[in-house]
């Protein structure tokens, strides 16, 4: 294969140059007729070459030349909150990335996927080439409504629906209950991608301003009573992204007031195994009445394993397992019964347990280490990935990441998070990307040249 491959690339064998013959190349390069076989079937795979029965083997069309500009992330276009998502998902693994969210490589059960994947490789065929039932996998499910009990939300495995991923979900049930034109109320700041998802359903979003102990309520029963919003979207366990815990205190006036209301809240956890004491969640306090639990393991896990879940009342079940029939048809059975496995597997509860530990030193670590270049954290969160910080006097947020990822760092700066757009001062860094003492360096560098 590589032969061709250079005779390609050094025009030997331009587009439509036909090669030698299966035992011609075979005889000349002393291998058996089956090695050229093999290695012809690939590169027609591939896209290399062509194979026209009767005829040979033909050198393909190639594609265009590839430009160096090419290469990189696109830094010229404008710091929303697809900003952040592009520049950490088309970097490579050699850019630093402390404005992501998720975990290094090195942070997950790399050894605990690779039992769960020989174990699958074993499995009946049914579980790697059958749809998963619409509910999904449902010993998953019973274990999952195990989990939710330990954190007070009672829900029977037919009120839990298995999806693609936390983002999956909340898309699902903004489908459910959203119509082109509706509010939807979220917190500002929040999770950036959730400014998205809900542009792309055509939503009219208002922000209420976050505490360090949840939602202001004042400003929430005002907005909810003159807005009337359908949605409410929030993270009550660690907030995304300023680390905030909600107090119980908040989350039952919350739960009041949405309930005068009519308003239905989608509770986001997916950081609820990062908590070292389990905060407040709306769902148990609500019994799954108006609350909408949405989790996944992209965050403990690994993000290449796509699994996440609703939990809501059974009617509403139905009715999201019905539409995830129409936009997926079916789940994806092999990644819930690896998702299964790994859970099942003693190994995953120390590490969770060792997460939030090393979590916990990064947390401090990092902490300092901004704190020597006048990047203070807003308040010090309990748990999780997170320090939400305000930047010195004078520097803009989306200008240093500008400039950070000129030099191939990774930044998120506050107002991707702001529907206010008023964290211009403010970023969030994830503690957990932060081991490579370069990025303190070239953050320094960067506020210089901005002070300058």
């Amino acid at each position: 294969m590589e032969t061709i491959r250079q005779r390609i690339a050094g025009r030997a064998l331009p587009p439509g140059a036909k090669l030698p013959s299966v035992r011609g190349l075979a005889a000349s390069l002393h291998v058996s007729v089956t090695t050229v076989v093999d290695a012809y079937d690939r590169l027609v795979a591939e896209g290399a070459i062509l194979s026209r029965p009767g005829s040979g083997f033909y050198v393909a069309q190639q594609a265009a030349p590839f430009a160096l500009a090419e290469a990189g992330p696109k830094v010229d276009r404008a710091v929303d909150p697809f900003w952040v998502s592009r520049q950490s998902l088309e970097t490579d693994d050699g850019t630093l990335k402390p404005g992501c969210g998720w975990l290094p490589p090195d942070w997950f059960p790399e050894e605990s996927l690779r039992r769960a994947l020989r174990t699958l490789s074993r499995a009946e065929s049914a579980v790697l080439t059958h749809y998963a039932a619409p509910l999904g996998l449902l010993p998953l499910r019973q274990l999952l409504a195990r989990r939710l009990a330990d954190r007070g939300i009672e829900a029977a495995p037919a009120q839990i629906l298995l999806t693609e991923s936390g983002t999956q979900s909340i898309d699902l049930v903004c489908r459910l209950f959203l119509e082109p034109g509706d509010t939807v109320l979220i917190d500002d700041p929040c999770y950036f991608n959730f400014h998205a998802l809900l542009r792309a359903h055509r939503a009219r979003l208002v922000g209420v301003p976050y505490t360090a102990t949840g939602p202001d309520l004042e400003a929430f029963a005002r907005i909810v009573a003159e807005a009337r919003p359908r949605l409410y979207i929030t993270n009550s366990g660690i907030h995304n992204p300023t680390g905030a815990t909600l107090s119980p205190v908040t989350a039952h006036r919350l739960l009041k007031i949405a309930d005068q209301f009519e308003l239905t809240i989608i509770e986001d956890d997916i950081f609820g195994d990062l908590e070292t004491v389990p905060a407040p969640r709306l769902a148990a306090f609500d019994g799954l009445n108006r609350v909408v639990e949405i989790g996944s393991f992209s965050k403990t896990l690994s993000a290449a394993v796509r699994c996440g879940f609703v939990v809501a009342p059974q009617p509403w079940i139905e009715r999201l397992a019905d539409l995830m029939i129409a936009t997926s048809f079916g789940g994806g059975r092999m990644t819930a019964e690896l998702v299964l496995h790994v859970l099942r597997d003693g190994g995953y509860r120390k590490h969770v347990d060792g997460l939030r530990t090393r979590l916990a030193e990064a947390r401090s670590r990092v902490a300092k280490a901004l704190a020597t270049l006048g990047i203070l954290p807003v308040l010090q969160p309990q748990a999780g990935l997170f320090l939400w910080c305000r930047l010195p006097a004078g520097i803009d947020a989306a200008a240093l990441a500008r400039a950070a990822m000129e030099r191939g760092v990774v930044l998120a700066p506050g107002n991707v998070f702001s529907l206010s757009q008023t964290a211009t001062d403010l970023m969030r860094f994830n503690v957990s990307q932060m081991s490579d003492p370069h990025v303190f360096a070239l953050l320094g560098d960067c506020l210089a040249a901005q002070r300058a």
